[in-house]
C-alpha cells in the first residue's frame, strides 16, 4: 500500500481494453527488472519508461501512469522506502523523480560526477571516438547533470588535443563552437562514425575472427 502517491488504489485499478489492470500490465516486463538498490537508478528508470510509454489510457496521462505504477517495479526494502515518505509528499510523477534519485543517487555522487564532466580531458594516445565515447558515458552516469547543451559542447572541444579541435574546425568551416548545438552535435557524430568505421576495417582486416567493438552513436546529449 502506498498511501503517499496521490489516488494509487483507486487509479491503477483502471481496466484495459483486455481486462487486465495497468499494474497487472506491468507485473510481467518488470518481473526480473525490479529495483533493488543494487543497480544504477537511471538505468532502472530508462527501463521504466520504456515500458510504461507503451500504456495509454484516454483518461489518464502518461505521467499519472508512471507517477502510480512506479512503486511496483521497486522490490523488498526499496518498496519499504517509498512506503515511509509523509503522506501526500508525492503528488507529480517530477516529486517522485526527485525522491528516488535522491534516495538511491546521492548528492555527494552527483557532485563528483558533475565535477568529472567539467574537468573532463582526452587521454594521451586516446582516440577521438574513444574520447567521445567516455564523455557520453559520463552524462549517462549523470543525466541530471543540470548543464546546458553548449556548455558541454565547450567543455568536450576544449578537452580535446589540438588535432582534434582542428579536425572539428575543418568540419564546421571555421569556429566549431560557432556552430549551433544541433551542427555540433552532428558534425561530432560524424567524425566519430568515420573514425570507427576506419578502426573497425582495420580490425577485421587484421583478425577476421574479431568482432568490432560496439558503440552506440546519439545526435543529442539526451541519453536517457
Amino acid at each position: 500500500k502506498t498511501t503517499n502517491v496521490v489516488e494509487s488504489e483507486i487509479r491503477t485499478n483502471v481496466t484495459m481494453a483486455d481486462n487486465r489492470t495497468m499494474a497487472q500490465m506491468l507485473q510481467a516486463p518488470m518481473k526480473s527488472n525490479q529495483f533493488t538498490g543494487r543497480q544504477d537508478p537511471h538505468n532502472h528508470l530508462r527501463f521504466f519508461n520504456k515500458v510504461t510509454s507503451t500504456f495509454r489510457h484516454l483518461e489518464v496521462p502518461n505521467t499519472t501512469i508512471k507517477l502510480l505504477l512506479f512503486p511496483f517495479s521497486l522490490e523488498g526494502e526499496d518498496r519499504i522506502w517509498l512506503d515511509k515518505e509523509p503522506p501526500r509528499s508525492i503528488l507529480t510523477w517530477e516529486d517522485l523523480l526527485s525522491k528516488f534519485i535522491n534516495q538511491f543517487f546521492p548528492p555527494s555522487k552527483t557532485t563528483y560526477l558533475r565535477n568529472e564532466i567539467t574537468n573532463f580531458l582526452q587521454k594521451p594516445n586516446e582516440t577521438f571516438n574513444e574520447a567521445w565515447d567516455r564523455f557520453k558515458d559520463l552524462l549517462r552516469q549523470c543525466p541530471h547533470h543540470g548543464f546546458t547543451e553548449l556548455h558541454l559542447l565547450d567543455t568536450f572541444y576544449n578537452a580535446l588535443n589540438p588535432n582534434d579541435q582542428d579536425a572539428l574546425d575543418s568540419a564546421a568551416r571555421g569556429n566549431f563552437l560557432d556552430k549551433i548545438p544541433r551542427e555540433c552535435l552532428l558534425i561530432i557524430e560524424s567524425k566519430s562514425k568515420v573514425r570507427y568505421s576506419r578502426s573497425r576495417f582495420t580490425d577485421l582486416r587484421e583478425n577476421a575472427n574479431a568482432s568490432p567493438p560496439s558503440s552506440s552513436h546519439s545526435n543529442s546529449f539526451d541519453l536517457q
